[in-house]
């Protein structure tokens, strides 16, 4: 198959990867995968997966396939107390529960997801970390395609 030189890119810098991924918890359980959609295509060092995530990728080949697991400081980080904020019930206009997702405004005007961390009477507590911060991750990966990218 490597007669043509299509067969033997490895993932690197600049380098466009084709693949099916599945992120999993340590108890197993799935929070995002391909599997069962469109594979993902992206460009090493572009952004769209966290460092961590790359780093293991680098050298394998389309057919590799391989499982990772990913610490907290490679994948979303730690979690942080001070992203934990305390409102004031009084600016929620709706009744809100523990372990709802909701859009804040942040200083810069963008929206920020917070989930409920707690409410009592007075108080709502809202966290901004990352919901996968402090999580050890498993990276399962099965690289479909390796080819250069195409700069625009």
């Amino acid at each position: 198959m490597s007669e043509n030189g299509h067969h033997d890119y490895r993932v690197g810098d600049g380098m466009e990867v084709t693949l099916h991924f599945t992120v999993k918890l340590e108890d197993g359980e799935v929070v995002d995968s391909t599997r069962d959609k469109q594979p993902a295509t992206f460009q090493l060092g572009d952004g769209n997966l966290p460092p961590g995530f790359e780093a293991p990728l680098k050298g394998m080949v389309a057919g590799d396939t391989g499982a990772y697991e990913i610490t907290p400081e490679h994948a979303f980080g730690q979690h942080n107390p001070q992203n934990v904020q305390r409102l004031s019930r009084d600016s929620f206009e709706e009744a809100v529960e523990p372990g709802t997702v909701m859009s804040f405004a942040d200083a810069a005007g963008g929206e920020v997801p917070g989930v409920i961390a707690s409410v009592d009477e007075r108080h709502v507590e809202v966290d901004f970390n990352h919901p996968l911060a402090g999580r050890t991750l498993t990276f399962e990966v099965e690289i479909l395609a390796v080819k250069p990218a195409t700069t625009h």
